[in-house]
């Protein structure tokens, strides 16, 4: 059964009784929050872009991520991502290899090492300088705004434009991470992704930038027109990949929803494979969760992928630009 954040966590219910109640403690991680992002961190000799948000959960900012990074490697520049690793039994520093584990290295650090070299570790720094040895001219952190480890040369806000800010409380009166006022201070720009349904710009600075884009069917998506599908998705937000597949244009015939990052058994895989082949559905996932299928379902369980379109692509490239040696 798929956990979800409490109702009172949505928009609209900030002042529900519980979240309410929680207020007190709330304000302590939030002072927490603000003492731990004021530390000094090591200042790179190479220039570093983070993608973050202000609350937990999927906001998109591994998509963002891989948008950004290819991008700054069309011009050129070598790009290394960093990552925590969320998940992963190992520690330290590590280069994401190809063979890795999920369990050594996470689920988004195998998307991310598609692209371009990878490293994972909760020390940022470390993870910096090594990737600074192993030729990096630029560094895409993925997730790491309330970490302060490492030095940004600017950070981008991600936000989820059909989740918002939630209720707009901090943790666990609500979904936040830190307050927003507090986490706007620290960006160049927010990224609202898909139609700002719950009045989070509202909640931003008015001088703040903000940069609009949408997720769309990527080419795995599109070939799945016309078909019928069974949806297995182990994400933050599985309606999107519900949606996702919708827009395609295929057929959702049953959806299997699971936690976020969460490892398939072989028996959840027997029970969903059942499922989809009782509806005539091909069963479909996430280019994500398919890194946490053994390798003998890759073949039978097809990836649906996304891609960003921006309003303004001129607007983005502008921004990536101050990342340019001067």
């Amino acid at each position: 059964m798929r956990l979800r954040p409490p109702p009172f966590w949505e928009a609209g219910h900030g002042d529900d009784l519980l979240a309410r109640l929680l207020a007190p403690a709330a304000a302590l991680v939030a002072h927490a929050a603000a003492r731990r992002v004021g530390r000094a961190g090591w200042l790179a000799p190479v220039p570093v872009l983070c993608i973050g948000n202000a609350s937990v959960g999927g906001a998109g900012k591994t998509t963002l991520a891989l948008d950004l990074g290819a991008r700054l490697l069309a011009t050129g520049r070598r790009v290394h991502f960093l990552s925590r690793g969320y998940g992963r039994r190992g520690r330290g520093v590590r280069r994401v290899a190809p063979g890795d584990s999920v369990t050594a290295v996470g689920d988004e650090p195998q998307l991310l090492a598609a692209l371009a070299p990878t490293w994972v570790g909760a020390d940022r720094a470390a993870a910096a300088r090594a990737a600074i040895a192993a030729g990096a001219d630029v560094l895409v952190m993925d997730d790491g705004l309330q970490n302060p480890g490492l030095v940004k040369t600017f950070s981008l806000l991600a936000i989820d434009g059909r989740r918002g800010f939630g209720n707009g409380r901090v943790l666990p009166a609500g979904p936040l991470r830190e307050p927003v006022a507090a986490a706007a201070t620290r960006v160049a720009a927010a990224v609202l992704i898909g139609d700002d349904e719950t009045g989070a710009q509202n909640l931003l600075p008015p001088a703040l930038p903000v940069l609009r884009c949408r997720l769309r069917p990527g080419p795995a998506a599109r070939a799945l027109a016309g078909m019928r599908v069974f949806a297995i998705a182990g994400i933050a937000r599985p309606e999107k990949f519900h949606r996702t597949l919708i827009e395609a244009g295929a057929v959702l015939a049953g959806h299997a929803d699971f936690p976020d990052h969460h490892c398939f058994t072989a028996r959840e895989l027997q029970r969903v494979l059942a499922a989809a082949e009782r509806l005539g559905a091909l069963p479909v996932t996430t280019p994500k969760d398919a890194t946490r299928l053994p390798p003998e379902l890759r073949d039978v369980i097809r990836e649906a992928d996304v891609t960003l379109v921006w309003e303004q692509p001129g607007a983005i490239a502008a921004l990536l630009a101050r990342l340019n040696p001067s």
